[in-house]
């Protein structure tokens, strides 16, 4: 196989064309509908992913919550202002997280958040410079993070949220994640309902995203490129659901790279899926052979992204990157709150 270069996946992406806030209406966000064999566009709305989805079929969900994961504190003694933000549970209330300026924040160093209501002392630094912090409060955490917690937005969102949920799907059950699995935020609970009603099933699974999602990829040789790990859960029950599916013949589809990440890490050779959890650092670039899902759901990505790398070894990258060159020409909305692509198996 010839060396992927960084490079390789780069477009030219005028700023302006960065979503920096929700559509009023979810599913009225556009659709491009990208066929991965022939690199065909179609351009459509987002509600129209209903025509794409046949009875049998099976969407996969990634039902993880974003935390309130970004907090603002002082430095006890000196007052100095510290920004923090959780990226992962260590054990119980000893948080890995990314602090802000990180001089100040040597082991020892005690930070106090909304005067006192919870407090934290910096144990260690480990990988990246990410600090080690152990918490203490009165109470649930949960209950203080959500109330002394700001939704943690990608750096290239500027604009400050008005409403929570806006970065969160409607479907999000378990707490955990440090940014929104985005793909999934144009579903309402009334497209989902039209797609229970065509007769597809829905498979939901977790996979709690972290920051390194928007890592940039910093080696020019794709494969010395280091992924970030992230815990994942499949039940019975979504394992079922998709073995039967692609034992029936029918496709999987997957609403996100995040579930398709999952289910490729949780799959054996053959691409069968038993209940399971744990940590994936799976890193998905042309020449992987897919096992497990057919078709994928996604926003457009920024340029040399792992998340375009994934896109590419789905759909093929020539396909990909002239796909991203329709969308910069028809205006489309990128990143987070952007708008979708379906990438289809050619009829």
């Amino acid at each position: 196989m010839e060396q992927l270069s960084t490079s390789d996946f780069y477009y030219d992406l005028p700023e302006e064309l960065i979503a920096q806030d929700p559509l009023e209406d979810r599913s009225s966000s556009r659709l491009m509908v990208l066929d991965q064999k022939t690199g065909e566009v179609e351009h459509k709305v987002f509600k129209d992913i209903l025509e794409y989805l046949n009875p049998g079929d099976c969407l996969v969900l990634n039902n993880t919550k974003v935390i309130p994961a970004r907090l603002f504190g002082v430095k006890e003694g000196t007052m100095a202002k510290i920004e923090l933000l959780l990226l992962k549970r260590r054990e119980n209330d000893v948080w890995e997280t990314l602090v802000k300026p990180g001089k100040k924040a040597k082991p020892g160093t005690k930070i106090i958040f909304g005067e006192g209501l919870l407090t934290g002392e910096i144990l260690d630094v480990v990988d990246d410079g990410n600090r080690l912090i152990q918490f203490h409060y009165e109470g649930i955490f949960e209950e203080i993070l959500d109330q002394l917690g700001q939704m943690p937005l990608p750096p290239y969102i500027t604009h400050q949220l008005q409403d929570k949920n806006r970065y969160q799907t409607v479907y999000a059950k378990h707490d955990g994640s440090a940014a929104a699995p985005t793909a999934g935020l144009h579903f309402t609970q009334e497209l989902l309902a039209k797609v229970k009603e065509k007769g597809v099933n829905i498979a939901e699974v977790t996979l709690h995203v972290g920051l390194g999602t928007f890592r940039p990829v910093k080696v020019d040789n794709v494969l010395e490129h280091h992924m970030h790990s992230e815990f994942y859960m499949i039940s019975q029950e979504a394992a079922d659901l998709i073995n039967q599916t692609k034992a029936a013949g029918h496709k999987v589809i997957s609403v996100g790279t995040t579930s398709t990440r999952t289910l490729e890490s949780a799959a054996d050779e053959n691409g069968f899926l038993k209940e399971t959890s744990g940590w994936t650092d799976i890193f998905i670039y042309p020449g992987y052979q897919f096992k497990v899902i057919d078709e994928l759901i996604t926003n457009f990505h920024l340029p040399e992204s792992t998340l375009v790398m994934l896109v590419s070894a789905l759909a093929g990258r020539e396909n990909v990157l002239s796909a991203y060159e329709t969308a910069v020409k028809e205006r489309y909305r990128f990143f987070s709150f952007g708008d979708a692509m379906l990438l289809k198996q050619h009829e």
